[in-house]
């Protein structure tokens, strides 16, 4: 870099420390992870503390002379592409901060010999922030979260006048367009306008809040995956999942990912799996509309098919038997709680990975399946995809008998009372458990 930008930060650093001697106070600058969004103008935070308790002007002014009469030991000033420092004028803080997004902070520490300036911000500036955001971070800050106790409107103007496009249902995320009186205009899913700010958080409270709300998943990339005890391929199998399946991730690592499974917490191999943060994005009238008539002609059909099942069994008490000689009621409804108590007559039979029979052994999604067959419902082997299925339920508080439980590589039924039936592990075959023995990822409704 040549030598005379490293005399512009001098003189501007001293003409700074001169131009705020008379003013006979002490400035401390505090680094934040985002300095624009604390003083937009200027890029710094600072506020006046007793002169005891931090650096004073007079010794900012005899540091920065300091540093100007050590030129020929002065280290290079390393300046990140594009960045130019030599431009900023000697009128005041923003002029300083705003040179080609160099130097944006006093420091209350002494002045260094070497700055090293990278997209903004100096290293010391980094440290200080403890930013170290990883570029996903950095993107959570231009998401809009709504923070309410159901949902927020999304109107086609910033006012409440202005007509009603969709709903940004608590938790769910829109990507922030611009601001508006008191407005945040955003894109989320397939909708598009704008939500008061009040009901949603934003810019730097975003990043923490989008960790919550979000969920880290891996999804597999490979036909039967292992899970593994431990992050090596030398650590023993606890269980295996199929391709596509979605896994909620716990802790990352180097090559591996923690995941947790049905049978239990496990690792594996980032080579086999990619990773994402999901969020619940804002849904139309027009896509509300059309999934509760979605739903209400999914029951219908349920209803009809089930009743026509319930009359051509009418004759037998049995469907069919296991190899014990076991025999099972056919379904005799079309409600949720037919379906639950139907399910429960298979508890005690085998886990079988890759299987859908009830009788001689099923896997989680093989189970669910074939439980809702005997209803007429059609659904996928695979529990990932059981998440998309069916109408969303807010809450395990609001769960009916027959709803789809879906957890990180796993599924079941609800049967009220806070339980469910699945098909569980090969040790221990169709059991009941109690419905928030894991995280939950999402529960569906059929009918």
């Amino acid at each position: 870099m040549k030598r005379k930008n490293v005399k512009n930060v001098k003189i501007t650093a001293c003409a700074m420390a001169a131009a705020l001697t008379f003013s006979g106070i002490s400035l401390e600058a505090h680094a934040t992870g985002n300095i624009s969004s604390v003083l937009p103008s200027a890029g710094i935070d600072y506020s006046l503390q007793d002169s005891s308790k931090s650096t004073s002007l007079s010794n900012l002014k005899e540091d920065a002379e300091r540093a100007a009469a050590q030129s020929e030991e002065t280290e290079e000033i390393a300046v990140a592409e594009g960045t130019s420092i030599g431009s900023a004028q000697v009128g005041g803080f923003a002029d300083l901060a705003s040179a080609g997004g160099g130097i944006s902070t006093v420091s209350s520490k002494k002045i260094e010999d070497t700055v090293v300036v990278s997209e903004g911000y100096t290293q010391d500036l980094k440290t200080a922030s403890g930013s170290g955001l990883t570029e996903e971070e950095e993107s959570f800050k231009n998401l809009v979260i709504a923070k309410v106790n159901d949902y927020v409107n999304v109107r086609d103007s910033a006012s409440e006048d202005g007509s009603i496009v969709g709903k940004l249902y608590n938790k769910s995320v829109g990507t922030f367009i611009e601001e508006e009186d008191g407005w945040y205009k955003i894109s989320s899913g397939s909708v598009e306008g704008y939500v008061k700010a009040e009901y949603c958080v934003t810019g730097e409270d975003a990043i923490e809040y989008a960790k919550e709300v979000g969920t880290r998943i891996a999804t597999v990339q490979t036909e039967t995956l292992y899970v593994r005890a431990e992050a090596g391929l030398d650590a023993s199998v606890i269980g295996m999942v199929p391709d596509q399946d979605e896994l909620i991730v716990t802790e990352e690592l180097d090559d591996w990912v923690k995941v947790n499974i049905e049978e239990g917490d496990g690792y594996v191999s980032t080579d086999y799996v990619t990773l994402s943060t999901e969020f619940v994005k804002a849904e139309s009238i027009a896509e509300e509309e059309a999934r509760l008539a979605k739903e209400e002609a999914a029951r219908k059909a349920a209803k009809e098919a089930a009743e026509k099942k319930a009359k051509e069994n009418s004759s037998s008490s049995s469907s069919g038997s296991s190899d014990s000689g076991k025999t099972y009621e056919s379904p005799t409804g079309s409600t949720g709680a037919d379906v639950a108590k139907f399910a429960l007559q298979f508890v005690g039979n085998p886990y079988v990975y890759g299987g859908s029979s009830l009788t001689n052994g099923t896997d989680c999604s093989g189970f669910v399946m074939s439980v809702y067959s005997n209803f007429g419902v059609s659904l996928p082997h695979s529990s990932s995809a059981d998440r998309s299925v069916g109408a969303t339920v807010n809450g395990l508080e609001n769960a009916q008998a027959g709803d789809i439980i879906c957890y990180s590589g796993h599924v079941g039924i609800y049967i009220g009372n806070g339980q469910i039936v699945h098909a569980s592990t090969e040790r221990t075959g169709i059991i009941v458990s109690n419905a928030n023995y894991r995280s939950i990822l999402s529960i569906r409704r059929i009918f």
